[in-house]
């Protein structure tokens, strides 16, 4: 059997702001689209300083004087947020939440057509049996890529295809595809789990169970969690909600223990290194162990899963249970979908058509862990 993660980054259309050349010029626009429309639940907006900042996030993102940003809109349902006279200051019109009803949303554009067939071609690959997918559309839509993409590069399609939306507004929520000798038995989601600082998940921790042939039960935990990408510069924020998700996760893996089950497998996109200490409290002392310290794991020439596969960019994970672990005969990553440049110095091979970066099937490779039953 082989257990794998792969995270796509969007399989149709993807956030315009998360589709520049670089990360770092869309984090400013994936902020303050945050933060906008976490300041506009806010019950009052004469609090100090609430207005003025909600006028100068509207300013940043474009869209002060029209609905339509170059990377956002304005959506509005009934009821206006702001005032913007022909003449003179554009001013907040509405006293709080209650007085209107819209949102900023996240413009989309199309993911390039290669891009599509790369990234099926990598799901191809590995052919696993149980995958976890991140950053997935909706159900509809990885339903969809599996059965016309996959067809198309000779793979056969998932039978069992799931993915539950979470708690992320831009569309990129983490699913299931299992083949049909595995059925799925039963889903719990987390997307509404909290602590003591309030919500856990930026996406969720689903939890799927399937039956294996012996008739015991495996569950799989797949995960995204909170990003790197534009919490702060010295991703403190960032830090303390993935060590706040890393503890959760082990918590609810403990529960899984003690409710029987033995065979469990944590998967998905970690955002941090195994150095981290975001990450201890899932990695050291649960009892969970990543199958790339394997011995028969295979690197492919990199320590690393995103990007260029430096060590410290090693943020995609299978953890599997010591049961789990026990019967693995090895893993791999595999990173033929990711456009590596001009590099010379320590290659890995790549698709013959993929000669461009927005041609890559993502910016991770996908791992896979193979298990004896």
């Amino acid at each position: 059997m082989r257990i794998a993660s792969f995270n796509v980054e969007n399989l149709f259309a993807r956030p315009k702001a998360m589709n520049l050349a670089t990360w770092k010029e869309g984090a400013p626009v994936l902020a303050a689209h945050a933060e906008l429309n976490s300041l506009l639940q806010c019950a009052d907006y004469h609090e100090p300083g609430v207005a003025e900042r909600i006028l100068a996030l509207f300013e940043e993102l474009g869209l002060l004087h029209d609905d339509e940003g170059p990377y956002v809109r304005l959506r509005k349902i009934r009821g206006r947020i702001l005032k913007r006279p022909k003449q003179g200051p554009v001013t907040v019109a509405a006293s709080g939440r209650a007085d209107w009803i819209g949102w900023v949303e996240l413009k989309t554009e199309r993911v390039d057509e290669l891009a599509m067939k790369h990234t099926a071609m990598v799901i191809c690959d590995v052919d696993a049996d149980v995958m976890g997918v991140v950053e997935a559309e909706s159900r509809p839509t990885l339903a969809l890529f599996t059965e016309a993409m996959l067809s198309q590069v000779g793979g056969r399609p998932y039978e069992q295809v799931m993915v539950v939306d979470g708690n992320d507004q831009r569309g990129i929520d983490v699913g299931l595809l299992a083949r049909c000798e595995y059925p799925l038995l039963e889903i719990r989601s987390h997307i509404f789990d909290t602590d003591a600082k309030g919500v856990v998940f930026s996406r969720d921790c689903c939890e799927y169970h399937l039956r294996l042939p012996d008739g015991t039960r495996l569950v799989v935990l797949v995960n995204h969690l909170k990003s790197k990408g534009y919490s702060a510069p010295d991703d403190r924020i960032g830090a303390k909600r993935r060590t706040r998700q890393a503890t959760r996760i082990a918590s609810i893996y403990r529960a899984l223990r003690e409710e029987g089950h033995r065979h469990i497998a944590v998967l998905g996109d970690l955002n941090d290194d195994p150095s981290s200490e975001a990450l201890k409290p899932l990695l050291d002392g649960s009892g969970l162990r990543d199958i790339s310290d394997h011995p028969d794991f295979d690197w492919g020439g990199r320590k690393g899963t995103f990007g260029s596969g430096n060590e410290k960019d090693k943020i995609d994970y299978v953890l599997l249970s010591p049961e789990l672990y026990g019967k693995a005969t090895g893993g791999a990553v595999f990173r033929k979908g990711i456009w590596r440049g001009p590099r010379t110095k320590n290659p890995w091979p790549i698709y013959e058509t993929l000669t461009a970066d927005v041609h890559a099937a993502s910016d991770h490779a996908a791992i896979y862990a193979e298990i004896a039953l």
